[in-house]
């Protein structure tokens, strides 16, 4: 039998039982796994069954959770109704819940069973939301080549996406995960930008000032893309376009530099770190990723003070 866990922002109505949760960063939570367990105990699911995502990525991530751990774990699918989750949160099997004020401190591999891909859900995203779904988008076209990451600015200028270019993308992370599933390697190279960008985010959501999630990843990639041009000689052109476009469509962060002790402190509970340093994904090009890159407080200071005076 199916069960579905739907945003409650979305009104449409499925023939199966349903539960309601107001989707975003806060509703990655204990207590709504706890309330998908009950929903799934009520109606006497059994691991035969399966959990039915439709929403955003914090719904695909909440209640790919929630069935991966339900007695011992279910079947779950994923109907994307944003463009980041279509493009990045609906692939690779990743789930899990923020835990005492850390993103995604919590969470398994589960890859889901079913995924369904739907652009008409995007004719109504909201501009903020398709902001957001870009960032993710362009990041995977600096990790793929030139063409890629041209193709993804146009689309950003054009604030339209294309079938064909989310299809597109989905496949280069695909492969990506499909080489290194457990993330042991290469699919490390999906967290460019979100060392800085996921410290944002935290401390936008402890501060009571939420960004969203793309919002914070164009931050980390601009500030990123600095440390590549500061310590591997990456050509400054890419920032430069990047750099451009954030200010124009996303505008600034808002933070100063009496934010940097906080902000390197969440920087130390980055799931890449080993040895309590602070680990990146930079780019020697674009379509050249390098893991574990290090860097010193300073120059961390030094990309900050480039992102928050821009």
């Amino acid at each position: 039998m199916t069960f579905v866990l739907q945003d409650s922002c979305i009104r449409q109505k499925w023939p199966y039982p349903t539960l309601k949760i107001k989707g975003g960063p806060r509703c990655k939570t204990l207590r709504n796994v706890e309330r998908i367990w009950a929903f799934l105990m009520r109606h006497e699911a059994t691991r035969h069954d399966m959990l039915l995502c439709v929403g955003g990525g914090s719904i695909s991530d909440l209640g790919g959770f929630a069935a991966s751990t339900f007695k011992r774990g279910i079947r779950f699918g994923i109907v994307p109704t944003t463009l980041l989750s279509m493009a990045d949160a609906s692939i690779g099997g990743k789930t899990g819940i923020d835990w005492q004020g850390f993103k995604n401190s919590v969470g398994t591999f589960h890859k889901p069973t079913k995924t369904i891909i739907d652009t008409r859900y995007l004719q109504t995203l909201p501009e903020r939301e398709f902001l957001s779904g870009m960032a993710e988008v362009i990041k995977t076209g600096l990790l793929s080549s030139n063409e890629d990451f041209y193709a993804t600015l146009r689309a950003l200028e054009d604030g339209h996406i294309s079938e064909e270019l989310i299809l597109r993308i989905r496949a280069i992370k695909s492969d990506i995960v499909r080489r290194d599933p457990r993330e042991k390697n290469i699919r490390q190279w999906l967290n460019l930008g979100h060392t800085i960008g996921h410290a944002l985010e935290e401390a936008g959501l402890q501060w009571g000032r939420p960004i969203p999630h793309g919002y914070a990843v164009m931050q980390g990639l601009v500030a990123e893309l600095y440390l590549s041009v500061m310590k591997l000689n990456m050509d400054r052109q890419p920032l430069r376009l990047l750099t451009h476009l954030m200010i124009e469509h996303y505008g600034k962060v808002g933070y100063s530099c009496k934010d940097y002790d906080r902000l390197i402190a969440f920087m130390r509970q980055d799931k890449k770190n080993t040895n309590h340093t602070i680990r990146f994904v930079l780019l020697k090009a674009v379509g050249e990723p390098v893991l574990n890159c290090t860097a010193e407080e300073a120059e961390i200071r030094e990309a900050l003070d480039f992102l928050f005076t821009l």
